[in-house]
């Protein structure tokens, strides 16, 4: 089931454990705090978009007692690396991973389905920045199938009304973000500001959109991810990684 060029790695502290290429994309800290800043509530249907080797999928089936969780991934070799993925951890029954393009997702999932829909999109644009040569990073960092609006458009295929839609996104987009949602009648309900270290700006922005909500937006405390100078994690973020987080 494991191949030469792959690992298989603790998620967190999930007791669950997930299979990654040795080389090319692995997971971040951004999928536990994105789970961690949304909540799973009573979701019963969860998709996530652009899944990639599956963590947020895996995520949503420790900390949450959704009854369907599916992931939508275009590469081919990821599909299969989270599948597996699923079947090494028990989770057929639960977790669902779909072989298909955002750009064409009326092809593979059915409409209004989806209490909540998350998403961690790639943040560059394609002609912003050096692209990665590796296929799967390159996928995850830049748009190139298909960029923000996509991800957007797509969550609003899938969500019922009131549905919530949350994204962890780069900060410097934010105005960009905010305006498509609202466009796409994903009314931005509530954001947070993560910063690396108390007293640097915010590199990442975590978002909750409403599908046909009201407006009123709240812009909650900042969250700081590491503490001092260092790389320890500040108590939040510890417990978002470990699962105690809010919401999780």
């Amino acid at each position: 089931m494991i191949k030469p060029d792959e690992t298989v790695d603790p998620l967190g502290m999930t007791g669950l454990r997930m299979i990654q290429p040795q080389k090319g994309y692995r997971f971040s800290m951004d999928p536990f705090l994105l789970c961690g800043f949304s909540g799973f509530r009573e979701a019963r249907v969860i998709y996530d978009l652009g899944s990639g080797n599956g963590v947020i999928p895996l995520l949503a089936a420790a900390r949450s007692t959704a009854e369907k969780i599916i992931g939508v991934e275009r590469q081919p070799q990821m599909v299969e690396r989270a599948r597996r993925s699923v079947t090494l951890n028990g989770l057929q029954d639960r977790v669902t991973i779909v072989d298909g393009d955002l750009r064409l997702i009326r092809q593979h999932c059915p409409a209004q389905q989806a209490d909540l829909v998350l998403a961690n999109p790639p943040f560059r644009a394609a002609g912003n920045g050096r692209i990665s040569p590796d296929d799967e990073r390159a996928a995850a960092r830049h748009e190139l199938a298909g960029g923000l609006a996509t991800f957007l458009e797509a969550a609003n295929y899938l969500l019922k009304d009131g549905g919530r839609c949350c994204l962890v996104f780069l900060a410097e987009r934010l105005a960009e973000l905010m305006v498509l949602m609202r466009q796409l009648d994903l009314e931005p309900k509530r954001l947070r500001l993560v910063h690396h270290v108390v007293g640097e700006p915010a590199r990442t922005v975590l978002i909750e959109g409403v599908r046909k909500g009201l407006p009123g937006l709240v812009a909650e405390a900042p969250l700081v991810v590491y503490t001092g100078e260092g790389q320890d994690y500040t108590k939040e973020v510890l417990a978002m990684y470990e699962g105690r987080g809010r919401g999780v």
